[in-house]
């Protein structure tokens, strides 16, 4: 597996970067896990639709935010400066449970992050990502082509969600964002103790590789099985 950051970088930049590299792990090249922030976007999966903007698209471009549809599953969500996007170009072909499994373990890589900053998450039926009591603080939406994964998750670092105000998050009207700053503030509060320093988008980087390397390894058929045959 290559683990590349490509730092902050636009969202069609790091599209084409993602594009390509697919076409080459289709063709028999190294597996790649991308992490990257996004400069300010929102993008409608598959299954999204312009009503879960809240608001217009006049809006976004006057602010400079980006619009775009895309070919990952889900609704629409945003990206931006302290969310960790993680980018999976991975071959889904021979792993047990297929892309439900591989969700999964996207699912796990960022509850074991949030379990390292001592944030506690779960799981919510129907609803893939991660949450805590407060809110979602991890968003998955798969491509998949060919049997190879791209797009992948983001996950909510800084304590700043004002672009969750643009949109419905995972259409639901009712869901809010959260973010590992936010809840160690508010665990902090809570419990009367100073408030902790932010976390340095390096040191989740560096978390969500250690976790994603434990969950893969664990996989029942490991990455590097799964591109033979």
């Amino acid at each position: 597996m290559i683990v590349q950051d490509l730092g902050r970088i636009d969202y069609d930049a790091a599209h084409h970067v993602q594009l390509q590299r697919r076409a080459d792990v289709e063709a028999g090249a190294e597996e790649t896990l991308f992490l990257l922030e996004h400069e300010p976007v929102v993008t409608v999966g598959r299954s999204g639709r312009a009503k879960g903007l809240m608001v217009s698209e006049e809006f976004l471009v006057a602010n400079g935010v980006a619009l775009r549809k895309t070919e990952r599953g889900g609704d629409v969500t945003c990206h931006f400066p302290g969310q960790l996007v993680a980018y999976v170009i991975f071959r889904l072909a021979k792993r047990p449970g297929g892309v439900r499994s591989f969700v999964q373990l996207l699912e796990q890589c960022a509850m074991d992050v949030c379990a390292a900053f001592g944030v506690r998450t779960h799981r919510r039926d129907g609803f893939p990502g991660v949450w805590t009591e407060t809110g979602k603080i991890a968003s998955i939406g798969l491509g998949v082509r060919r049997w190879v994964s791209y797009h992948g998750l983001a996950l909510n670092v800084g304590e700043d969600l004002g672009p969750f105000e643009w949109i419905v998050p995972c259409g639901v009207a009712s869901a809010r964002a959260t973010s590992l700053d936010f809840e160690r503030r508010h665990v902090a509060e809570a419990s009367g103790r100073a408030y902790p320093e932010p976390i340095p988008m390096e040191t989740a980087k560096h978390a969500f590789v250690q976790a994603f390397r434990k969950n893969q390894a664990a996989a029942p058929v490991a990455a590097g099985e799964a591109a033979q045959g």
